[in-house]
């Protein structure tokens, strides 16, 4: 296959956003099982389930997702290539989005099985995509591209919203297929990505840590870069970087405790994505109802509102696209828990400062100033740390360890989202808006530590990074290791030459 250079680039945004389409499998189960939850039909065909059997279908996904980020996505994506592991994961959502839709009447344990195999599809499809986007995207647009990584999570969300929407206007023709249709929409993406990815070239750096295979290597980057020069400067930098690891940290995952630059970067990369999770985004997805529900009395507003946020959620996270490379990273992470926090101080004192109606809710100038406030933390929270702790992730790891050490920081967003939504609604039932004071401090807290702690990886070679951490530059070691490997050989093959005893005649024949 042959581009020119405009369609390389143009290419380059095609492969990446197939992969980017694997986060659109997260955002639509996100909201799939709340979205079901308000259908009568559902819980009559599961035999009314109460909150402790709905919250363990919530459990079971999580410790899918867990288990598949933490120690399947990793390997996978290193034995068998980073789009095996994105199919891999799509295949396993295609397959529990069947059991989900036509588990047995009244059989709740499918529909569980089903729940938690797609946890563990989507754990290692989003340990495999951003890896491919960061070891295919030239740096000069990593940033961008990976900006789609978070904005699909809104994507898929708003599908799923609208056509919950559209069902529940027709719940007496569909009958039980008013959440069945909703359910079964989520093949739609995982379907198309499997389609797609044998169009894709696999990961250069793959083909060369794996088999050493350079022309698999070069054929890759031939499809995605201008220039042959591009092709074998990358391909020279890629094995540089691969022969100093093995040679000075290790080839296995045990680098990430071994070496002191990956331990850093390990612990960093696991705070800032668990803060994703407590800087308030993640409760207000969970309980977004349950928050509305004490400004406003009226379901079909609450409902318009959720709609409304999964739709400016996509158009927030767009904001990323031209500010990410242009500012940086941690610019953006800066200013993100800065504006996270001033919206958080503010709502949390518009919501209990001011008296509530005869019917509990809220004045209409209270609620639309409400509305107003949480819309603009997303509009603070998508391209920062929405979108920007994946691509400082997907990045900051060296290639030894970088499938495992993103599948289990990528997680830890799970682990803390799980731990503070034990809490969050009792906290939320007994202090109600004064809980957002507690988002608040988190967010003030979270922009310091990015400010003293987080180096900037703006536009900087994935090879080349671990400078950045302490670390050595592995491109200028393995250059020094691959001159020293080819120094050895050339001895080799000379003493190999010499011990011949024809080459002693010859050389006493040259020199007559």
């Amino acid at each position: 296959m042959s581009f020119d250079m405009g369609s390389k680039r143009a290419y380059n945004w095609f492969i990446s956003l197939v992969a980017a389409a694997c986060m659109v499998l997260y955002g639509y189960d996100a909201s799939v099982f709340n979205s079901v939850q308000g259908s009568d039909n559902w819980m009559a065909y599961f035999n009314q389930p109460n909150a402790a059997t709905i919250g363990s279908i919530n459990t079971a996904y999580t410790v899918g997702a867990i288990f598949g980020g933490f120690f399947v996505g990793g390997p996978v994506a290193d034995y068998l290539g980073r789009k095996v592991g994105m199919a891999t994961g799509c295949v396993l959502v295609i397959a529990a989005t069947f059991m989900q839709t036509f588990a047995p009447r009244h059989s709740l344990a499918c529909f569980l099985a089903g729940r938690c195999i797609i946890g563990i599809g989507q754990g290692i499809a989003l340990t495999a995509g951003p890896i491919y986007i960061g070891e295919l995207a030239p740096p000069e647009i990593r940033g961008k591209i990976m900006t789609f990584w978070q904005m699909f999570y809104s994507v898929g969300s708003f599908i799923c919203f609208w056509i919950n929407y559209a069902c529940t206007k027709h719940v007496e023709r569909l009958g039980e297929w008013d959440w069945k249709l909703v359910v079964i929409f989520q093949l739609l993406v995982p379907i198309l990505i499997v389609a797609l990815l044998p169009t894709m070239p696999g990961s250069p750096r793959w083909f060369i840590k794996r088999g050493n295979n350079i022309e698999k290597a070069r054929s890759a980057l031939r499809r995605v870069r201008e220039s042959e020069e591009e092709v074998e400067d990358e391909i020279l930098q890629i094995r540089e970087a691969i022969e100093y690891e093995k040679e000075a940290i290790s080839g296995n995952y045990s680098a990430l405790w071994k070496d002191k630059s990956l331990r850093k970067r390990m612990l960093l990369a696991l705070v800032i994505n668990a803060g994703q999770q407590l800087t308030g985004q993640g409760s207000l997805n969970s309980y977004s109802t349950k928050i509305y529900k004490k400004v406003f009395s009226s379901d079909s507003q609450i409902a318009l509102i959720n709609a409304l946020n999964a739709t400016f959620g996509i158009l927030f996270t767009l904001n990323a696209v031209w500010i990410v490379d242009r500012f940086g990273r941690k610019f953006l992470l800066i200013v993100g828990g800065i504006g996270m926090g001033i919206c958080m101080i503010i709502v949390s004192a518009v919501e209990t400062e001011t008296p509530n109606l005869a019917d509990g809710a809220k004045s209409m100038p209270v609620g639309i100033s409400t509305v107003f406030l949480l819309f603009l933390f997303i509009f603070f929270y998508k391209p920062s740390w929405g979108a920007t702790v994946w691509i400082w992730t997907s990045e900051v790891f060296s290639m030894n360890v970088r499938a495992q050490a993103v599948g289990m920081a990528s997680q830890t967003q799970n682990v803390a989202n799980t731990i503070f939504q034990q809490f969050f609604p009792i906290f939320l039932d007994n202090d109600g808006f004064y809980a957002f004071y507690m988002f608040a401090g988190i967010n003030f807290l979270l922009a310091v530590f990015v400010y003293f702690f987080i180096p900037e990886t703006k536009q900087v070679p994935l090879e080349e990074i671990d400078a950045l951490f302490g670390g050595a530059n592995h491109v200028v070691q393995g250059e020094e290791v691959l001159a020293h490997q080819k120094g050895m050989q050339i001895s080799s093959e000379v003493r190999e030459v010499n011990d011949k005893p024809d080459a002693v005649t010859i050389e006493n024949v040259s020199t007559r």
